[in-house]
């Protein structure tokens, strides 16, 4: 059987990966925020209660900030003319979000404890969006002719 040329393989698109990532996690939060919000704000493993009592009506509308990032990072998977516009909204919400949390622990707040709480949900996945988008602009801006 012959073998096809590497040349006429279909191009890998490991961003196409990389969005998919973000963008489902995104989404698939969203829509627990959205459709569930006591069990989101009780089952996330991100110490939630320590921000203060339920308001199911305030976690739906969050929701929809998630659903709506994951929907644009999903749909701009065969855009690539959205990639970066996408990936840029998501990172300057999430920087804001961490923002919020750096103040709110710093002024008290948010009890000592939550630093530790956000490294990884906040503030690591912050740098490495920001980080992805910054690669993910430099890799646009070399490819365009």
């Amino acid at each position: 059987m012959p073998q096809a040329h590497p040349s006429s393989a279909p191009e890998r698109d490991s961003w196409a990966i990389v969005l998919a990532m973000f963008g489902l996690g995104n989404l698939l939060n969203g829509v627990w925020m959205l459709v569930s919000p006591e069990h989101w704000y009780f089952h996330l493993p991100a110490d939630i209660p320590g921000t203060g009592p339920l308001n199911e009506h305030f976690v739906r509308d969050i929701g929809c900030i998630f659903f709506l990032m994951g929907a644009a990072l999903l749909l701009s998977i065969p855009r690539r003319n959205l990639r970066v516009p996408a990936m840029v909204a998501a990172s300057a919400y999430s920087v804001a979000h961490a923002l919020v949390h750096v103040f709110d622990t710093a002024r008290g707040l948010l009890g000592p404890d939550h630093w530790r709480v956000d490294v990884g949900p906040i503030y690591v996945s912050t740098i490495l969006l920001v980080l992805v988008t910054v690669k993910l602009t430099q890799n646009q801006r070399r490819a365009r002719p």
